[in-house]
């Protein structure tokens, strides 16, 4: 590394950068990585984590109910959101620590502060300081959409403030219709926020099974989630009794916080990408290639500044294979095929392959297999909510392409399902596996009668 103060320097402490840190360095690299807020990034500090938090505490109220149908007397529960939150707060800052102290037990050089690019092979550092290095790594994530043209948009709210609002909202209205605004929803209603959800389009997460859309949209007006489709705002205004959100039909909604989940960019904002030539997509995300390089050779570029799946594991799993094939003699590449994914709702939703419509594509005959039940729990609980499996298998081969699941633990079966489908499991295998009874996952391994079989149609 002739003439350079590093051999890696990775601009971004998330999870992706991080583990690219560590490997790198494990490698015998000498490394640096600099971050200008917390370590963690996304996930851990305003992401899955602490959102996984909330999700527990919003579940409880289900419990509470629930208990009374098995025998147990609940006096009147009451939640304080200053508790949750301040709990909340220290595990997360917890989890910060560790990944300090995974990256200085890996000798890697840390720096609490911002980095951009001065060109290729060079960065300045927000205290003034210039550093230069061999190979550098992009991994600055993403950041919340706003609608920069609304009026009235800075009374609003994005996930990010969610995490620390000083006091919990009464009302509130979230804008989207993704895995954010409908995990917030369900997290907001759960607490006991009267809940309303606005999104543009005529039916919520798109891009997912059209069964499981309609699961939840079922399930989200069960518990008095209020979905209003097909519209957006149209100005925010703010008044002595809180916030009124003005709809582009004319209606309005009041809130005492409105928040926006509508997407989210690639955190590429005043980098110095564009000076070096570094190609960049429709968003501003970074264009690489199989092995994570951009269109300048030394640069490359890991998780969601990329934009392909950001989803955490993914960056991590990206970001580990950059260091193994650049500093570890072990070249190899990410298959971003078959890649789990679960929305934290209520109930949960957990998905690992095709959807219906994409599937279709793919597969001259499909086969379908669904089951909907009302879960045990429910029986005595009296919980008017039922649970959603679904399977689709090629009809020539017999592999099974999708796996959708709505309802309690989607998500770790989700998880199961994945390892069976990246092992080529066919429906006979399903078939010839005992099932694990009483439970709700067994109905993969039961289900015999096709609901029904779909054919491309002919050219």
């Amino acid at each position: 590394m002739s003439g350079f103060d590093f051999e890696l320097f990775v601009i971004g402490g998330g999870s992706g950068g991080v583990r690219a840190a560590r490997i790198a360095a494990g490698h015998g690299a000498r490394v640096a990585i600099a971050e200008e807020d917390r370590f963690g990034g996304t996930c851990v500090i305003r992401g899955c984590v602490p959102k996984k938090l909330l999700v527990y505490a919003s579940r409880y109220s289900d419990a509470f109910e629930d208990a009374q149908g098995f025998g147990w007397s609940i006096e009147a529960p009451r939640f304080d959101w200053e508790t949750l939150i301040a709990a909340k707060d220290k595990e997360i800052a917890r989890l910060e620590g560790l990944y300090r102290q995974g990256l200085d037990n890996a000798d890697v050089t840390v720096f609490s502060e911002r980095a951009v690019f001065e060109d290729r092979h060079t960065l300045r550092l927000a205290s003034g300081r210039t550093v230069t290095a061999d190979k550098i790594l992009v991994a600055t994530g993403g950041t919340p959409n706003f609608d920069e043209k609304l009026e009235g948009r800075q009374h609003g709210i994005t996930s990010n403030e969610a995490f620390h609002l000083e006091t919990f909202p009464e009302r509130v209205v979230i804008a989207g219709g993704g895995y954010i605004a409908v995990e917030f929803a369900g997290i907001f209603a759960g607490l006991g926020a009267e809940t309303t959800l606005i999104y543009r389009g005529p039916k919520i997460l798109r891009g997912f099974d059209e069964d499981l859309r309609d699961a939840i949209t079922e399930a989200y007006e069960t518990r008095g989630i209020r979905l209003v489709l097909g519209h957006i705002f149209s100005k925010i205004e703010k008044t002595d009794r809180g916030l009124i959100g003005h709809l582009d039909n004319g209606a309005h909604l009041e809130a005492d916080q409105i928040m926006f989940a509508i997407g989210r960019s690639p955190n590429v904002k005043g980098l110095g990408l564009e000076a070096l030539g570094v190609e960049q997509g429709w968003n501003g995300h970074i264009v690489v290639d199989t092995d994570s390089r951009t269109n300048v050779e030394n640069i490359f570029a890991v998780g969601d500044v990329c934009d392909r799946f950001n989803l955490t594991p993914v960056a991590i799993r990206e970001g580990h294979a950059f260091a193994d094939t650049q500093f570890g003699g072990e070249p190899w590449q990410i298959d971003h095929a078959l890649i789990p994914t679960a929305v934290f709702s209520t109930p949960e939703m957990g998905t690992v392959g095709l959807p219906e419509h994409e599937a279709m594509e793919h597969c001259k005959v499909l086969d379908i297999y669904k089951s909907s039940f009302r879960p045990m729990r429910a029986t005595l609980s009296g919980r008017d909510e039922r649970m959603l499996l679904k399977l689709l298998v090629d009809g020539v081969s017999q592999r099974i392409v999708g796996c959708h699941i709505v309802g309690d633990d989607a998500a770790e079966i989700a998880q199961m399902a994945a390892i069976a489908m990246r092992m080529g499991a066919r429906k006979e295998d399903f078939d010839r596996t005992m099932a694990l009874h009483p439970s709700a996952a067994e109905e993969l391994v039961t289900m015999r009668n096709k609901s029904e079989t779909r054919r491309q149609a002919a050219d």
